[in-house]
């Protein structure tokens, strides 16, 4: 059968409103994403529960759904063209060169690619960049949704601005307060680097606004006079932390526009876990919420390539996570706060912004429902009170920080949504990306190990490799090649046209049984300019 045209036009990420698990759908695209499918709770953030477990379709594997709607007497196979191919997987890819000043880069950053690709309709997955005009360096971020789309829209919109205001020195801070309250311009505190579907919310500007002033407002109050090193670590922990309370707190007071209201209400009732990276000359800053991950890309000597993990996942395969959940509540709960892998057996990741359901108390909860619109009242999951629920707040949205000082050797960082990793391991994500940026397996000989092969499997590898290397000239940005891989590699770690068709192929109902939303930024370091600040020290 054809492809699905909106595989072709993804118009699915221009819907500015989302399903809250499919009861309450404002989705512009509305064939799109309802009803939703019925998808495998190995591969749902939150396991669907009996009060709206209706909401799934019943489960059926993939040859029951695809023998009950053959319709053809002979099965015919089709396969999207190599243009189609691309079409869809640079359709959101973006790229970002730092500018050269005098010819040179003084950056310890060269650029960065990024790209996208949904499973689920709308996407989930948010991702953002942007450079810090007032203090030095750059942020960049992915931010991966559940519960629709809502929360990770907004933390995009959002945590850089809180963070960029948490670095200013009080002077600054002094001089934006004093232009907004004489109504003169305002210093820009950030150059943002978007692809055009990376939009913003303007109906909600004014009050996203007025939660930041406030919050700068309150910095300005607390600083002693004294002037003291801004230190990045602990802005990053303030600014994650004051925007997920700014996010609840606005969901509590609520708004007296319709819409507005509705807008911070499903904000806050979904979620979203959060990777930053903050870089500045030789340092590098990264901030983590949940399960994405930041890989650096270490080139040895030998001209091999090593991965190191710069974040730990937050869910129940890291057991300090999960042993300092049990710490947090009593021991009467050591049983029930982690249960089937999952906080209290509903959502994977422990930390993560929004998700108010895991950190209200009940009466709180029952509160803002009954008083809200009728679009949250009649939800069966905002209504819905986690099982074992006795002494909240069980989720929290604060960071763990890492620090690494770059060397020479640090050739790129990739940040990426849970998509990527539970696709591919991290050495394989290092090595595709190193030698797509270098271009050293190209001139690599052909090694055997000393066996013994034959004209026609030499023949092989050598077809191999020629079919490595047009596929490295066919993309120009290193997250879209990336991707291919993720979604394309066969058994043997190469892509396979004919299985990248056939997964790009698959209709929205089926999509997300097979991946997640991947959301992938790799951001190359100039070695340089790394080099340089080394020599001065």
């Amino acid at each position: 059968m054809p492809a699905p045209t909106q595989l072709l036009f993804p118009l699915i990420r221009h819907c500015e409103l989302s399903r809250i698990y499919g009861t309450a759908c404002y989705c512009h695209h509305r064939h799109l994403c309802c009803p939703p499918p019925y998808i495998p709770q190995s591969r749902l953030r939150h396991t669907p529960h009996p009060a709206y477990a209706t909401f799934y379709r019943p489960k059926e594997s993939w040859w029951q759904y695809t023998q009950g709607r053959r319709y053809a007497s002979t099965p015919q196979k089709f396969y999207l063209t190599p243009p189609q191919v691309n079409s869809i997987l640079k359709a959101n890819e973006y790229s970002f060169k730092v500018p050269e000043f005098d010819g040179k880069n003084v950056s310890s950053v060269l650029g960065f690619d990024s790209n996208q690709l949904p499973a689920n309709a709308p996407i989930e997955d948010r991702r953002s960049a942007a450079t810090c005009l007032q203090t030095r360096g750059m942020l960049l971020g992915v931010f991966d949704g559940h519960a629709g789309c809502a929360c990770s829209q907004a933390v995009s919109e959002r945590l850089f601005y809180y963070i960029a205001v948490s670095l200013l020195p009080h002077e600054t801070l002094l001089e934006i307060e004093n232009a907004v309250e004489s109504g003169r311009a305002l210093l820009p505190i950030l150059q943002w680097h978007k692809h055009p579907n990376d939009y913003f919310s303007k109906e909600a500007s004014k009050l996203y606004f007025n939660s930041l002033r406030t919050y700068w407002q309150e910095l300005i109050d607390l600083n002693t006079g004294e002037s003291t090193e801004i230190d990045v670590k602990e802005a990053l922990v303030n600014a994650f932390k004051r925007l997920d309370n700014d996010i609840s707190l606005e969901a509590q007071v609520g708004d007296p526009n319709s819409f507005l209201n509705y807008l911070v209400l499903r904000v806050a009732f979904s979620g979203a876990t959060a990777c930053v990276a903050h870089v500045d000359g030789v340092d590098l800053h990264v901030a983590n919420t949940g399960d994405s991950r930041a890989m650096l890309g270490v080139q040895e000597e030998d001209g091999s390539w090593s991965a190191v993990t710069l974040s730990n996942d937050h869910n129940a395969q890291n057991e300090r996570e999960v042993e300092r959940l049990k710490l947090e509540h009593p021991k009467n709960e050591a049983k029930s706060v982690v249960k089937q892998d999952r906080l209290l057996g509903l959502l994977m990741p422990f930390r993560a912004f929004g998700d108010v359901k895991f950190k209200w108390s009940i009466d709180l909860q029952k509160r803002v429902i009954e008083s809200g619109p009728d679009q949250l009242n009649d939800n069966e999951y905002t209504k819905f009170i986690p099982p074992n629920y006795y002494t909240p707040p069980y989720l929290t949205a604060e960071p763990e920080v890492t620090y690494h000082r770059l060397r020479p050797q640090d050739k790129f960082l990739v940040l990426a949504t849970d998509g990527l990793w539970e696709t591919m391991h991290r050495q394989d994500v290092v090595r595709i990306v190193g030698e797509y940026l270098t271009g050293m397996h190209h001139q690599q000989p052909i090694a055997v190990g000393g066996y013994k092969v034959t004209l026609g499997q030499m023949h092989g590898l050598l077809t191999e490799r020629r079919a490595k290397m047009s596929s490295v000239f066919e993309d120009q940005n290193a997250a879209t090649h990336l991707i291919r891989h993720a979604v394309g590699n066969n058994e043997f770690g190469a892509v396979d046209h004919e299985r990248l068709s056939k997964m790009l192929s698959l209709p929205e109902e089926l999509a997300r049984m097979y991946r997640d939303d991947i959301t992938i930024i790799v951001v190359q370091f100039n070695s340089h300019v790394v080099g340089a600040y080394q020599n001065q020290e």
